[in-house]
Formats: C-alpha cells, sequence, structure tokens
C-alpha cells in the first residue's frame, strides 16, 4: 500500500475529547497533519475563539491542512449554506475569517460544502447563488494561495452533489463565471462507493482535478478494514495517475479513536 502522506480528520475522530485536546491527541496518536470541519458553532465566531484555536494547533505541532467553510447546523442535516440564496452575507463573512485562520496556520485547502436542496426555492435559484458565493470563496481563499474543495456527499437525499462529475461540472460553471482557476475535487472514496458512483473511472477521467483525498471503508463509514473497500487499489490507482497529496482519515472509529490505525501498518 503505497505511504501517502496522511492527515486525520479531528471533527471526526477524538471526539472523546474537546475541540481544542483534538491536534494533541492527533500528535500523540503518530500523525503530523491534521484537518478539520468548521470547528465553530458560528460562521463568525469571537476573536478570542479563534485564537484559542490556533493555539491548540500550533502547540500541539500538527499543520492544519483542510478546513471547512462553515456548512450551518451539521448535526441537524445542514450540510452547507453556499447555495442558500438568504445567507450569502454569512458565507462571505465566514470566509475571511477561515482564510484568516488559513493564513494563520499554512492550511491551503478549504472545502465548501454546497447545501441541500430547499423546499420552496427553485434549484436553479440555488444554483446561481452556489455559482456567486463559490467565486467569493475562490477568490478568497487565493490571497493564501489555497483551494477551493468540491465534496459529492452521500446520506443526505437533498444534496445535489453525488458523484465526482457533479462536483466538476460545478468547478466548470464557476470557472466559466467568475475565471477563477483554484476550484478542485475533494475525492471522497466513502461518499462516491455510498452513491454508487465508480471511483476508479472518476480517477481516470478527473485526476487532475483532484485536491485532496478522503477515506472511510464502506458501507459502515468506518476504519479500513471494517468493509469491503480495497485500499490498495484505489491508492495504486491514484498513484499512477500522479496524486500526490494527503490521504485524510475521515471515518467513525470502530473503537477508540486511537485504536483505529493498525490498518496503516
Amino acid at each position: 500500500m503505497h505511504r501517502f502522506p496522511y492527515a486525520v480528520n479531528t471533527s471526526i475522530l477524538f471526539t472523546e475529547l474537546d475541540v481544542l485536546s483534538r491536534p494533541a491527541a492527533a500528535k500523540a496518536a503518530g500523525f503530523d497533519a491534521i484537518e478539520f470541519w468548521w470547528p465553530f458553532s458560528e460562521a463568525v465566531p469571537s476573536d478570542s475563539e479563534v485564537d484559542r484555536f490556533v493555539r491548540a494547533v500550533d502547540e500541539a505541532g500538527v499543520s492544519l491542512v483542510g478546513l471547512n467553510f462553515f456548512a450551518g447546523d451539521m448535526p441537524a442535516g445542514d450540510r452547507g449554506v453556499l447555495s442558500h440564496p438568504k445567507r450569502s452575507s454569512e458565507f462571505a463573512d465566514n470566509v475571511d475569517v477561515a482564510v484568516g485562520i488559513g493564513a494563520r496556520l499554512g492550511c491551503r485547502a478549504f472545502n465548501a460544502l454546497y447545501g441541500n436542496r430547499i423546499e420552496g426555492m427553485l434549484p436553479a435559484d440555488q444554483d446561481t447563488t452556489a455559482v456567486e458565493n463559490l467565486i467569493t470563496a475562490a477568490k478568497g481563499a487565493a490571497r493564501v494561495d489555497g483551494t477551493v474543495l468540491i465534496e459529492p456527499v452521500s446520506g443526505t437525499p437533498t444534496y445535489p452533489l453525488k458523484t465526482a462529475a457533479d462536483a466538476v461540472s460545478v468547478i466548470d460553471r464557476v470557472h466559466q463565471a467568475g475565471g477563477v482557476e483554484n476550484l478542485r475535487l475533494l475525492f471522497d472514496l466513502y461518499h462516491l462507493i455510498t452513491n454508487g458512483d465508480d471511483p476508479a473511472a472518476a480517477i481516470d477521467r478527473y485526476a487532475d482535478r483532484i485536491g485532496h483525498v478522503q477515506i472511510a471503508d464502506a458501507p459502515g463509514r468506518n476504519e479500513p478494514g471494517t468493509g469491503e473497500v480495497d485500499f490498495a487499489d484505489y491508492f495504486a490507482r491514484l498513484e499512477k495517475a500522479g496524486y500526490r497529496g494527503y490521504v485524510a482519515c475521515e471515518y467513525k472509529p470502530s473503537g477508540a479513536s486511537a485504536d483505529s490505525f493498525g490498518w496503516m501498518r
């Protein structure tokens, strides 16, 4: 199995600890790189909250290699706000905060969850809003030489991006509308497989569009070895296609987080 540089998603792993303790726990487990979903409850947290988060990552001695933009109330089912016409200013304000954190911690990859379809709103209106807000996000990320990631997601029927092709079509629309070049596909093996997409074909077709890789086994979304995914095959395909970025562990550990990394050996 190819030894890509691994990162651990500390929003889905080490959840037995408070958020600010997780970077150090990841370091203790042997990781030098972490990623987070948006680690605050609001799109624009207080300066002191941001400072505490930045300090926790710095003091742990890990690199932040991925950060989600604010995605709404995730536990309640939200999966992004950028396609919500009434939340554009909230999203734009969040872009400034997220990019500011990226500037302080060296993070260059920002995941922009598209948002669910909203009852009573025309999908075309949501898509127009999404393009406008993704242009804003791309220009914001460019200030730190960053990349905006577009992710197909499973488990939420009203989330419209299911396949790699869905995400790439959004990237192309944003490029055509705004001339921005820094959007890439977030290649999440679990979501693609769960949605019935063909990850091998997606690698063949979109290798040069992949900006980041996340993994979990399927079914179950637990650590590799608990399901049916042939990770060695997909990693070999990614390597052959020229991918050299991080592979982020974004899975629910079947036991204690620190005990869920044996598959790497």
